[in-house]
């Protein structure tokens, strides 16, 4: 009995300074305009707005006002990334590398550049900002290699928008509501999206929260999609038939012309 007493104590002497210093950690509490996002014959784009509030111990707000960086990510898959090099007049393939964990999707905003927020360490260990994207190439690639073929897909991606980099995109009121609007084009890939909020303070990420959000087809849009997903034999030969009935309507308006 005496053990279990005292052990309660050692347990309340090592738990409770804990929880006061996670008491006196700020919260952050996110939310997004839009949790599903369809996609229809008529979608040009949408623009997502994140925002939340920052919630200090004792509403009381520090000296030191914390920064804001908010990322939009998803969905993660593997992909094969070609170089094409002339040879005797011709483009072929010349080498290739596979990267397994690469991101559909990447936006970052933030209240001030992610350099001044935190050093390259810190902004590699949580991902911040498109040079710090870890794909996770498989098999043994040279560093020089690795790094001109992911400049490269940063760069496609950047320019189809699907890669996305804005410093001063977060605005903070009050130091304590903040917001930011980040743009979804057209072409963006269908999946599950997390949105996730990072407070950065005196070069230190001390609050993540984070929101999912769905990137979906809809309308007739989603019945074909999934229509080659669960019937993928007829799917095709439906598409095969109606090639062809085109192909012969086609046909038969220009003979009788």
């Amino acid at each position: 009995m005496i053990r279990a007493y005292a052990l309660l104590l050692w347990l309340a002497a090592t738990l409770l300074p804990l929880g006061a210093a996670q008491a006196a950690d700020p919260r952050l509490v996110p939310d997004v305009s839009n949790r599903a996002i369809d996609i229809q014959y008529s979608f040009t784009g949408e623009e997502l707005l994140l925002f939340g509030a920052i919630l200090y111990p004792g509403q009381r707000l520090p000296d030191d006002r914390a920064d804001i960086v908010v990322v939009l990510k998803g969905p993660v898959r593997p992909i094969v990334l070609r170089e094409k090099q002339r040879v005797a007049g011709i483009w072929v393939n010349a080498s290739s590398i596979r990267l397994r964990t690469s991101p559909g999707f990447y936006a970052i905003g933030s209240s001030r550049p992610i350099d001044e927020l935190v050093d390259e360490r810190t902004a590699a260990i949580f991902e911040l900002g498109l040079r710090n994207l870890s794909m996770s190439p498989t098999g043994f690639s040279q560093a020089k290699k690795l790094e001109r073929f992911e400049n490269g897909l940063i760069d496609l991606y950047r320019r189809l928008g699907l890669f996305y980099e804005d410093p001063s995109a977060v605005e903070i009121r009050e130091g304590v509501l903040y917001r930011a609007r980040i743009p979804v084009p057209a072409r963006v890939p269908v999946g599950n999206y997390r949105a996730e909020t990072y407070l950065i303070s005196k070069g230190r990420v001390i609050a993540v929260a984070s929101r999912d959000v769905e990137i979906r087809k809809a309308g007739f849009e989603r019945f074909v999609a999934l229509a080659a997903q669960r019937h993928g034999f007829l799917y095709g030969l439906s598409a095969v038939l109606l090639s062809l009935t085109f192909g012969y309507g086609a046909s038969a308006i220009f003979r009788r012309r």
